[in-house]
């Protein structure tokens, strides 16, 4: 770590690309004047992968596994995003069972999340005891998770057109064991939060937004929730079988990092309420719809509520078994901006728990836009072409 002076009492203070406080690569510059912050900038794309370029190589069942891996943590939403693009276009509805196996998925997903950032921001902050065991118990939802799929990880869930597996009774009845016992555990996680007065202290009234910054900002999700701006895809634009289960949107009025940590625990409560509410009505019909091969042509957007916010997918296709462009904007880059905003006015050593508050997912949000300056030189990039961009971009 370098220190830049910018003045007699001011200095730059860079962190990353490598960090030990960065479990992504990311560059963030932080001016300092003692030990307040007086500006902030961020670089990203260190782990840009070329997945929207790839996506144009690929049939659309192909792309179905690509888009997966987009990121780790919400693998099924961004296949769910995807697929309901191209069901769109398609002119296709998936079966009732098959949008409720979505549903379940994207909210058993939602608690796993959540509760590997509630583990991540605890550490940030210092509370290895609240990590430890918030991870110990994430581990019961993972199970549920291998249980229905045999993955842990990306579950490859979707088909276009419905989905691949189906519930048993069995299953229903161990998740219900499961989500119980989460519940019990949340409760604690809750009361731990909004008692505990050392985490009180590092938490409430540091990285306040307040309704109108997150609105001019652009935030999404969570972040956005917990400064009282009340959006959320699911409830605002119901997709899957939201419309049938669907969720109470959870907001605070706070705006700060507490009531982001309040926010998160309490929706992912609500999620094991809407779990429980699915397996009590659970539609019958068959899992998958025929989709043609050759998707028609056309243009389309799909819009899906990730555990950080709204994911957004622009798809075009030319009538042919690959798509034409298929454009993703993630939630981590709408809150972006409130970090960078938010930092100005705290102390340095605020920085990671304030980072850490929009739980930032860095490799799903790294992409490449190319500006055309002038319309009548259009420019279309080959991989070997954007690797040696990536080379002299980092060189």
């Amino acid at each position: 770590m370098t220190f830049e002076q910018h003045g007699e009492n001011r200095f730059v203070v860079p962190i990353g690309p490598q960090h030990p406080a960065l479990k992504e690569p990311g560059h963030f510059e932080f001016v300092v004047d003692g030990e307040i912050v007086t500006g902030a900038s961020v670089r990203l794309g260190y782990v840009h992968r070329g997945i929207e370029k790839g996506a144009e190589d690929r049939t659309w069942t192909q792309n179905l596994y690509l888009m997966e891996r987009i990121c780790g943590i919400c693998s099924h939403i961004h296949a769910t995003a995807f697929v309901q693009g191209v069901e769109k276009l398609a002119g296709v509805e998936a079966p009732p069972r098959a949008r409720a196996i979505r549903e379940i998925f994207a909210e058993l997903e939602r608690i796993h999340s959540h509760m590997l950032w509630l583990g991540v921001a605890a550490h940030e902050g210092g509370f290895d005891a609240l990590f430890m065991y918030s991870w110990r118990d994430r581990e019961v939802v993972m199970d549920m998770l291998e249980m229905l799929s045999g993955n842990r990880v990306h579950y490859s869930a979707n088909l276009i057109g419905g989905v691949k597996y189906d519930l048993t009774p069995e299953m229903t009845d161990k998740i219900r064991e499961g989500l119980n016992y989460l519940e019990e555990r949340l409760a604690h996680y809750l009361d731990v939060v909004n008692n505990d007065e050392t985490f009180i202290g590092r938490t409430r009234g540091i990285g306040t937004m307040t309704r109108e910054q997150a609105q001019l900002l652009g935030a999404v999700g969570p972040t956005a929730r917990a400064s009282n701006f009340a959006y959320d895809v699911r409830v605002d634009a119901p997709y899957a079988a939201y419309a049938e289960f669907p969720v109470e949107m959870v907001v605070a009025q706070e705006g700060d990092l507490h009531a982001r940590f309040v926010v998160r625990i309490l929706e992912t409560m609500e999620s094991i309420r809407v779990l429980r509410r699915i397996f009590e009505n659970m539609p019958e019909s068959e899992l998958v719809t025929r989709v043609p091969r050759r998707i028609p042509a056309g243009e389309t957007i799909s819009r899906v509520e990730a555990p950080r916010g709204e994911l957004f997918y622009f798809i075009a296709s030319g009538g042919g078994e690959k798509p034409e462009r298929v454009k993703v904007r993630t939630p981590s880059l709408c809150n972006w901006g409130t970090v960078i905003t938010l930092a100005v006015g705290h102390k340095l050593a605020d920085m990671p728990m304030i980072l850490a508050g929009i739980d930032p997912c860095f490799s799903c949000n790294d992409r490449l836009v190319m500006v055309k300056r002038n319309r009548q030189d259009p420019q279309v990039w080959t991989w070997a072409d954007l690797r040696n961009y990536g080379i002299e971009y980092y060189r």
